[in-house]
């Protein structure tokens, strides 16, 4: 969770039944319901950034698996987008959840926000970012485990940081 967010309004897709429907729109979800699987199967329909879904859903998703996979928009329960409380997953993902992944050159990208933000804000979603990546280390890496980061705005030149202080 970053405590300014991204910057970025993110749309949020709840696949759910009926009494969690009402809950993922009290929640302030932008779309709502099962429909929306038929939506993606026909007319390959992704106005939405983020989708959530209720364990029970999971199997009627199933069908759009192929679809939402290679987007990275599958609900997965290690990512919190699989769940019972529906609330809190779209309260999170509205505050400024953001998900990181290494890539297969030990890349992790990830926004921090936009350039537009204060250097304060900024600063505290670094520092929120370096600490949760730190805490994610495995027990059996050896060495050291971050060896340079360099932070960027989006087609600007990278600025290296000191990665020996963390």
């Amino acid at each position: 969770m970053l405590p300014h967010g991204t910057g970025k309004k993110v749309r949020i897709l709840v696949i759910a039944a009926a009494d969690k429907a009402k809950e993922a729109e009290a929640a302030g979800a932008d779309y709502i319901g099962e429909e929306y699987i038929e939506k993606i199967q026909k007319e390959n329909w992704f106005d939405f950034d983020v989708c959530i879904a209720t364990p029970d859903m999971m199997a009627k998703i199933g069908k759009i698996a192929r679809i939402l996979g290679p987007k990275g928009l599958m609900p997965n329960p290690k990512s919190g987008t699989v769940t019972m409380d529906i609330t809190k997953a779209v309260s999170d993902v509205k505050a400024g959840k953001v998900e990181y992944r290494v890539d297969k050159t030990s890349i992790c990208h990830v926004p921090l926000g936009k350039a537009s933000f204060d250097k304060e804000k900024l600063e505290e979603n670094y520092k929120v970012l370096i600490e949760a990546i730190v805490k994610a280390k495995p027990a059996a890496a050896k060495g050291t485990y971050l060896k340079s980061i360099v932070i960027s705005s989006t087609m600007g030149p990278g600025i290296k940081i000191n990665a020996a202080k963390y």
